[in-house]
């Protein structure tokens, strides 16, 4: 059942989560307060819409002066081609490069000198902005949001310097990380025609090639209040945020709005498999089933159907995979099992693992495959359906303990199309799963012309350093 709280903490991991340095008001088009269960809990939303077209979503959460503001962008990496990969990531380095009013780097010190922290970071689906601050302070973070939605410097100066952080940080996180370079093959290999294909960084020689004039495009084309939600929860009365919101927001014009091209992916007809040679001390293999999600099924409890198998195999320390593979055989130091059904476009099953000295990756293929043909052959027993089920009661608790992640929650839904509303089925709707349904979907898509395989085969460190040498000393004749 992976788990909200760990895809949203593994946000910063997957997709970049970077710590970054740096007229008159328009009517209210409709303003009304939704109350729907949430994950188990009572959820109560206050929904507004600026005629511009900028909704707002406000949570009340008083335990603390705090406020969680946060603006999102309906635009990520799946909205990209070919040419300007990890262009709606380079802007998002780009949006604390300066407006009219405020030079680069102040967006940062003034939310610092007003007690506040800020972050950024952009996925497949979204890209969004967010400030912790003092409940007093709020109207400080709307000021700027709404200055730099519209009026953003994009200087070829800045960007010349902001490329060279980038290609730094690809380097660390992905080229000098074996298994998110792993990561980043294997989803080239599954995707023929989606979008997820490509790195939400993007490729380094478009990293290389970005001019100011692309990233004006973009920033014009998707950086706009109707294209945009406003998410803010925390000590607030929900009546003030919307007349703060009218304010800052209302002024801004809205732009006309041209929907991304459909980018259907293509059947896969077998199993696709690669090795993948690098530096590293033990073996990694990655097993992706494609599979569909909420947005793109026929039977949404389907999807909820392969958020519980997730579950069944990766849910802690009963779960299949560290009972049977890591502390049962031991012959995985890890495994793990990823599902997202929130995502925007069809999008992938992953079983991946890490074997003992000692132990081939194809011994922990054929462990993981056999985890599958049982939940294929066989029915989860009733208790082991119930722990997993309990589970996500539990992370519900601890989700809406922490105001961000209520927000990032909310944002998630508005930004691929769910709605925000649609998190209050999921407890209801987790509990409906059955054991035959369980097994259905993984006779239905736990199959051959659906999996990917990639294999890590480790590189000696000390060769791969040597190599570099080489390479450098060809260079310098």
């Amino acid at each position: 059942m992976p788990k909200f709280n760990k895809m949203l903490s593994n946000i910063a991991r997957l997709y970049h989560q970077q710590r970054l340095r740096g007229a008159a008001i328009w009517l209210l088009l409709v303003a009304v307060a939704f109350s729907t269960p949430s994950y188990g809990q009572s959820l109560t939303v206050h929904e507004f819409k600026l005629v511009n077209g900028l909704k707002i979503l406000v949570k009340e959460d008083h335990r603390s002066p705090v406020v969680v503001s946060q603006v999102w962008y309906k635009v990520g990496s799946s909205y990209e081609y070919g040419g300007i990969t990890g262009i709606s990531h380079m802007l998002e380095h780009m949006m604390f490069k300066g407006t009219d009013q405020y030079a680069p780097g102040e967006f940062s010190r003034i939310i610092a000198e007003n007690g506040g922290n800020e972050n950024a970071f952009t996925n497949r689906d979204y890209t969004a902005y967010f400030q912790t601050l003092d409940k007093s302070r709020l109207a400080i973070s709307f000021e700027m949001e709404a200055d730099r939605m519209r009026n953003l410097h994009l200087l070829d100066e800045e960007l010349t310097k902001e490329l060279q952080v980038v290609l730094e940080e690809r380097r660390k996180r992905t080229e000098d990380n074996p298994q998110a370079k792993m990561y980043e093959y294997l989803m080239a290999m599954a995707y023929t025609n989606s979008p997820y294909k490509n790195p939400v960084i993007g490729w380094p020689a478009d990293i290389e090639n970005y001019k100011v004039t692309d990233l004006q495009a973009w920033y014009e084309r998707w950086y706009a209040p109707n294209n945009a939600t406003l998410v803010v929860v925390g000590d607030i009365d929900p009546d003030n945020v919307f007349r703060l919101a009218k304010k800052y927001f209302g002024v801004l014009e809205p732009s006309v709005l041209v929907d991304a091209k459909p980018r259907t992916e293509m059947p896969q007809k077998g199993v696709r498999r690669m090795t993948v040679k690098l530096p590293a001390k033990l073996p990694f293999i990655f097993m992706a089933y494609k599979v569909p999600v909420l947005n793109t099924i026929d039977n949404e409890q389907e999807a909820y159907a392969l958020e519980v198998l997730a579950g069944i195999l990766d849910g802690g320390n009963s779960a299949r995979f560290s009972k049977q593979l890591v502390r049962g055989r031991q012959i995985a130091v890890s495994a793990s099992a990823g599902y997202d059904l929130s995502a925007r476009l069809s999008s992938l099953l992953t079983l991946s693992a890490t074997p003992v000295e000692g132990v081939s990756a194809a011994t922990i293929e054929t462990a993981i495959k056999e985890e599958v043909m049982r939940l294929k052959n066989e029915l989860v027993m009733p208790d082991e359906l119930s722990r997993v089920k309990a589970q996500v009661l539990a992370q519900s608790v601890y989700e809406h303990d922490s105001m961000f992640y209520q927000g990032m929650l909310l944002g998630i839904f508005e930004m691929v199309g769910l709605g925000w509303p649609k998190m209050g089925e999921y407890v209801e709707q987790i509990n409906k799963i059955t054991a035959e349904q369980i097994q259905a979907v993984a006779k239905k898509y736990l199959i051959d012309g659906h999996l990917n395989i990639a294999v890590l085969e480790p590189q000696a460190l000390v060769l791969q350093a040597r190599t570099h040498e080489l390479k450098g000393a060809n260079h310098g004749h």
